[in-house]
């Protein structure tokens, strides 16, 4: 066989077996896992999904959204109205959990969508207003609109019901492992990461992406060729309030109760700290920035005690909420002056330099 056939052969079958052992592992860790990293990885999902999501919209098209918090609230409040009963006396109107779910993530579409003719002619700062006011107004609603958010006090998240499989704390014993709703919820997630990923990696590398490529690059140009600029930016807009409303979902259904204050700008900032961390315009640079950005407080809170100038609020050292805000924003300004391409781009050029290695 020439080495023209067997270099792309051998970088498949890397890739596949690289691929199957991930699958695997990532399957059999709600059997090994304690509830504590089980929450942290269904987090992380969660973010992927959202990421994934702003990634479209900012770095595939170039459209600065500060409002991505806005539509995951969306996303998870609706599925609780749509889902909820009513019995607590908040407005509940009992639908079956999986349709409240796929309910919710249309909803946040949309908004997205009412949003879409402003998206559509804006760019750039002045997008960026623009989406931040959602986020403000999405606050007011929260707090006040009461029959529907329950308040600052939030409301409580029905549990998904699934092919006759409730995914609450009731224990389900799988090979002789209690299932609980974070272990049943894994797999969910997983699936729900999947589906997102594959359909926006169709879409970027598709004639879409290649048009929402030309836009971010240059606008002019593109609608020159024959790309309609404000239809295509409004449609991206939309696709990203969906992946929003998904991660909004699963959220909800990992905290178990939705509380206005967690969908603010600071949750909107992660978000743009996640796809320039991970990489503008990847999927997986998008997933890779999420994993880093939505672990990295939960695991200075697990392991503050052994960290120096780390410690709980009130006891004197550094909070860690607050210190993952530093190290995150510290990673932000080292990504853009030595790393523009982000984490994704340190993994292509390590390929490449290995492949190159190969060939000589």
């Amino acid at each position: 066989m020439s080495e023209t056939l067997a270099r792309p052969l051998r970088l498949l079958r890397t890739r596949t077996s690289a691929w199957t052992a991930a699958t695997v592992v990532l399957l059999a860790l709600p059997f090994y896992l304690d509830r504590f990293w089980l929450q942290a990885g269904l987090f992380a999902m969660a973010a992927a999904i959202g990421a994934i999501g702003i990634n479209l919209l900012t770095g595939a098209t170039g459209q600065l959204s500060m409002g991505h918090a806005f539509f995951l609230a969306v996303g998870a409040y609706a599925y609780c109205v749509f889902a909820a009963d009513g019995d607590d006396g908040l407005t509940g109107l009992g639908l079956p959990t999986w349709l409240a779910a796929v309910l919710a993530v249309l909803v946040a579409g949309v908004a997205g969508g009412l949003f879409s003719p402003i998206s559509g002619r804006l760019s750039g700062a002045y997008l960026g207003i623009a989406t931040l006011a959602l986020v403000f107004i999405g606050q007011h609603v929260m707090f006040n609109a009461h029959d529907l958010t329950g308040g600052a006090n939030g409301r409580d998240v029905p549990p998904l019901n699934l092919f006759g499989l409730t995914f609450d704390d009731r224990e389900l014993l799988v090979a002789a492992v209690p299932f609980g709703s974070a272990e049943k919820l894994w797999y969910a997630g997983l699936a729900a990461l999947l589906a997102g990923a594959l359909f926006a990696r169709g879409v970027l590398r598709g004639r879409p992406g290649r048009a929402m490529n030309a836009i971010r690059d240059h606008r002019i140009a593109a609608g020159v060729i024959g790309v309609p600029v404000a239809r295509q930016r409004a449609a991206v807009f939309v696709l990203s309030s969906m992946y929003a409303g998904l991660a909004g979902v699963l959220l909800a259904l990992v905290f178990q109760r939705t509380v206005p204050d967690y969908f603010g700008i600071t949750l909107s900032l992660e978000y743009l700290a996640m796809i320039v961390i991970g990489g503008l315009g990847s999927v997986s640079g998008a997933v890779a920035g999420a994993v880093f950005v939505s672990l990295l407080p939960q695991l200075l809170t697990r392991y503050s005690d052994a960290l120096p100038l780390v410690s709980d609020p009130g006891t004197g050292g550094i909070a860690p909420g607050e210190a993952s805000r530093y190290l995150y924003g510290a990673a932000v300004v080292l990504v853009v002056l030595f790393l523009p391409g982000g984490l994704v781009h340190v993994a292509a050029r390590r390929r490449t330099r290995t492949h190159s290695g190969e060939d000589r």
